[in-house]
C-alpha cells in the first residue's frame, strides 16, 4: 500500500510527487500521457528561459522517479474507499493508497465520478473544477486535489507550485507540525 497516490503526471502531480517522495513518503504517480503542458512551448518559467511541455513533463517525472515515485502509465477509472485506505482501479490493474491527490489539469469528470463535490471551472475551456479548501481538501477526507482541476491557473509554474503546496499541506497533517523541505547549499571553496 501506497502511502500517497497522485492521479497525473503534469506539472501539479509532478511536483506533489517530488515533495512527496523526498520527504520519505511511498509514492505511487499514474500518467495517462493526455497533460495539455505537452502542447505547451513555455518562454515564462523562471529558471527555465525557454522549455518545450514534453521537455518539462518529462524532466518533472524524471526527477519525481529519482527520488523513490513509482510511475505507472495508466488511465485511472475509479477510486473507491476501502476502510482507512483507497482503492484506485486503472486499466492496468488496481492500487491501494492512504491518501490521493488528484492532479487531472483540465478535467474534472474522474472527481465528478467518485462524489467529489466539484462546481463552475474558473480558467478558460475549464468546464468544471473541484471544490476545494486553500490547502488541496477535496469534500472527501484523504482525497486531496492541485493544479488546474483545483481552479489554479493553467500555467506550469503556477500549478506546479500549487503541487507542491499541496503536498507541503498533506505532509504537515502526517507529520503534526508545519512541513518545511528547504536543503541548504554550501559553496566548495
Amino acid at each position: 500500500m501506497y502511502d500517497v497516490i497522485i492521479v497525473g503526471a503534469g506539472p501539479a502531480g509532478a511536483s506533489a510527487a517530488i515533495f512527496l517522495a523526498k520527504a520519505g513518503k511511498s509514492t505511487l504517480m499514474f500518467d495517462n500521457g493526455l497533460s495539455v503542458t505537452r502542447r505547451a512551448l513555455i518562454k515564462n518559467h523562471y529558471g527555465a528561459p525557454e522549455i518545450t511541455g514534453p521537455q518539462l513533463v518529462d524532466t518533472g517525472k524524471e526527477q519525481a522517479s529519482q527520488l523513490g515515485t513509482t510511475i505507472v502509465a495508466a488511465n485511472v477509472t475509479n477510486i473507491r474507499q476501502n476502510g482507512e485506505a483507497f482503492t484506485v482501479d486503472t486499466d492496468q490493474g488496481a492500487y491501494e493508497g492512504r491518501q490521493i491527490i488528484l492532479a487531472t489539469g483540465m478535467y474534472a469528470d474522474l472527481a465528478e465520478h467518485i462524489g467529489v463535490q466539484i462546481k463552475p471551472g474558473t480558467e478558460p475551456r475549464v468546464k468544471t473544477i473541484v471544490d476545494a479548501t486553500p490547502q488541496g481538501k477535496t469534500s472527501i477526507p484523504g482525497i486531496w486535489v492541485a493544479g488546474t482541476v483545483a481552479g489554479v491557473s493553467m500555467h506550469t509554474i503556477v500549478t506546479a507550485g500549487d503541487g507542491a503546496k499541496v503536498a507541503i499541506n498533506l505532509l504537515s497533517e502526517l507529520e503534526g507540525a508545519r512541513h518545511v523541505d528547504h536543503d541548504a547549499f554550501k559553496p566548495q571553496h
